[in-house]
């Protein structure tokens, strides 16, 4: 395996079985990676509209708050559903779906690396060009938060 990048149009990509001996497989190996690049770029505008879309939507009640309504709560009617287990849920489930985002996000980061490594120069590219095009694209909508 080469060192340094080359021109070729013979690669093996992240699997044994992608594996590109011709030109049009390796244009179409290099519109794969494009794509993946910009859905990386979509995925990081993705997770920080999220993360601000949870923050909104979350009561920004101290945890001193929370103490005193959980005491009201059990001195009082005993009601089955307080607001500080329905608080609870709903920061759980979101920061479950944050975390949920970030190894999305994360595995294709390191697919594209390993793609990267595999020294071509086309693969490369690639990548670079799906970056810019996905930050073209992705980054305006973080205004319509």
């Amino acid at each position: 395996m080469a060192m340094h990048f080359i021109f070729s149009d013979e690669a093996v990509l992240l699997f044994d079985f992608w594996s590109v001996h011709s030109p049009a497989g390796m244009a179409l190996s290099v519109l794969v990676v494009l794509l993946l690049a910009v859905l990386y770029e979509g995925i990081k505008v993705g997770k920080a509209k999220l993360l601000h879309h949870t923050l909104m939507n979350l009561p920004t009640a101290t945890s001193q708050q929370l103490i005193l309504e959980t005491d009201q709560d059990s001195a009082g009617a005993g009601s089955d559903s307080s607001p500080v287990s329905s608080t609870n849920l709903r920061w759980f489930l979101c920061h479950f779906g944050q975390s949920l985002v970030h190894v999305i996000q994360v595995v294709i980061g390191y697919f594209m690396m390993l793609a990267v490594m595999s020294y071509n120069i086309w693969i490369f590219l690639g990548v670079v060009l799906g970056s810019a095009v996905g930050y073209y694209l992705a980054y305006p909508l973080l205004r319509l938060v």
